[in-house]
């Protein structure tokens, strides 16, 4: 996935999820700030998405709707619409990835049929995605917290990946919310 970088952290109660803003079409970016990262299931559940914007939209959406069918419940939600991706034959075509989390579980979802938790709290996807990421286990083990480990992470990758910018979407849920 092209054109994006997003970012998931859990550390110490708190999960954040930050997304760049840039939009690119070949070699040309066409938006700066748009919004890749958001709140889900009345502010339970947060999100970010890389891939096709329609085609994460749609993810969302069915996200919802599972959300509603199974509240409380991320995970069998997850899973519910991982088998619809896989399974029908419009959604099987839509290319993106999305990271989720709710208060307590964090999830990677793909059209691929996986539904994966991360190895010590931190996960990205998108182009920028293992920049990120790397930047982000390099300063986990530091002071910081979660926020402040993405807005430096995501800043490490905008200087390397050109597919990602500087101009950031944060999503956070502490553990003793909602």
């Amino acid at each position: 996935m092209h054109a994006t970088t997003i970012l998931m952290v859990r550390k110490a109660g708190r999960v954040v999820i930050g997304g760049d803003g840039q939009v690119s079409l070949g070699q040309t970016i066409v938006k700066g700030n748009a919004r890749k990262v958001r709140r889900l299931a009345k502010g339970a559940v947060i999100g970010g998405f890389a891939g096709a914007t329609a085609d994460a939209f749609t993810l969302f959406e069915r996200l919802e709707a599972k959300l509603e069918q199974y509240p409380g419940q991320l995970t069998r939600a997850c899973v519910e619409l991982t088998k619809d991706w896989r399974t029908d034959r419009y959604l099987r075509r839509l290319e993106a990835m999305m990271l989720v989390a709710d208060k307590d579980v964090s999830l990677l979802l793909s059209g691929a049929g996986d539904v994966l938790e991360p190895e010590g709290g931190v996960m990205a996807i998108g182009s920028g995605g293992n920049y990120a990421l790397s930047a982000a286990r390099a300063l986990e083990d530091t002071d910081l917290d979660a926020e402040a480990i993405v807005r430096k992470a995501m800043r490490i990758a905008a200087e390397i990946c050109v597919y990602t910018n500087g101009s950031l979407v944060l999503e956070s849920l502490d553990a003793d919310s909602v």
